[in-house]
């Protein structure tokens, strides 16, 4: 674990810090077990990481405690090496953005305003606030009409919308998520997912969100923190704990008998990249292979068997950018990659 360092390095952030807790609890009065009970993780820079678990399991109070709505009752926090009383609460919140499930718009502003409200306060010029406001609508898909408009003009999915923008107006390196979506319905759900990936790839946030929905976070998800009674049950990587559950909690809550779910976490490179993938693909050369029919090395395993059962071919070729064949991909591959799943790289606290 990361131990206490000046305060410079959260007086002037990275873009995208680490997080670390150590042994963090939050023990309210007359409560008979504390909401978070002794947690301790790392949250690596630039990464997604989702805390997943039942109603009053303690995942909203330790996301409260990293922007210090909710002080630790014990435990300490580290932003980029530094604890987090190392900067008054108020400064603190202004260098992580927060997004909740009601969105908490203010009703009175615009769109514009709503999202302008952080750097407003950080004394930013109006020119450098409204070329943010235009570049985040254009970030998380809404149009520059919207910027004139008040919260209760929009549906509740572009409401979401501008409280994400609202929460990276000031290029915050990390982004504290309590269960956004949750009152979205489940197409534009899906479509809130898709944006939030997208933003994370281009500007490499770290992010904590908050879930009990198990879809939601093996969707979203570089690493999941599995919470019981306040308790960090298991953390690690989504393949690992749907492969490797710590006890029958956690197989009950993430299914680890779908093999749907398993193949969705294995992208084609992992196949492609394989030492024993050689000899198999000079095996399957002259099996047949559809006209047109080809799987990219990003994509899910998921998606490559939905592609067998539609064309009913015993091999699909693996074609790059570029529209070259880099491989060759059979259904041995997909129930071998069920089989041949990498250990716990981390091991369950």
């Amino acid at each position: 674990m990361v131990g206490p360092k000046s305060s410079d390095r959260l007086a002037s952030p990275p873009s995208a810090p680490e997080i670390v807790l150590e042994a963090v609890t939050r023990q309210f009065e007359n409560e008979h077990r504390p909401a978070v009970d002794h947690v301790s993780f790392s949250i690596a820079a630039g990464s997604f990481v989702v805390l997943l678990g039942p109603s009053g399991c303690g995942k909203t109070t330790l996301l409260k405690m990293i922007n210090r709505l909710y002080e630790p009752t014990s435990g300490q926090i580290f932003i980029g090496g530094s604890e987090i009383h190392d900067l008054p609460a108020t400064e603190l919140r202004r260098r992580i953005g927060y997004v909740i499930q009601q969105v908490g718009l203010f009703p009175h502003m615009s769109v514009e305003r709503n999202i302008s409200v952080v750097p407003s306060i950080l004394g930013w010029e109006n020119r450098k606030i409204d070329e943010r406001v235009n570049s985040l609508l254009d970030m998380v898909g809404l149009p520059q009409a919207c910027k004139k408009k008040y919260p209760r003009q929009l549906s509740g999915g572009e409401q979401q919308r501008v409280g994400l923008a609202r929460a990276l107006a000031a290029d915050p390196g990390i982004l504290l998520m309590d269960e956004p979506f949750a009152a979205v319905d489940a197409i534009n759900r899906k479509y809130l997912q898709d944006e939030l990936l997208a933003i994370h790839r281009k500007v490499h946030k770290t992010i904590l969100f908050v879930t009990h929905d198990v879809e939601e976070a093996f969707r979203l998800a570089n690493k999941i923190a599995i919470m019981k009674e306040g308790r960090l049950v298991q953390f690690g990587a989504p393949l690992q704990i749907v492969s490797r559950p710590q006890n029958a909690f956690v197989e009950e809550l993430v299914g680890t008998q779908n093999l749907l779910r398993k193949l969705s976490l294995i992208d084609v490179q992992s196949v492609l990249g394989a030492p024993a993938r050689e000899p198999v693909q000079a095996a399957v050369a002259t099996l047949r292979q559809p006209q047109g029919a080809a799987v990219r090395p990003e994509d899910d395993l998921r998606s490559v068997l939905a592609q067998f059962l539609a064309c009913e071919m015993d091999a699909l070729p693996i074609v790059d950018a570029g529209g070259r064949q880099v491989g060759t991909i059979t259904f041995s591959d997909l129930r071998a990659a069920l089989v041949e799943i990498p250990p716990q790289s981390q091991a369950p606290v």
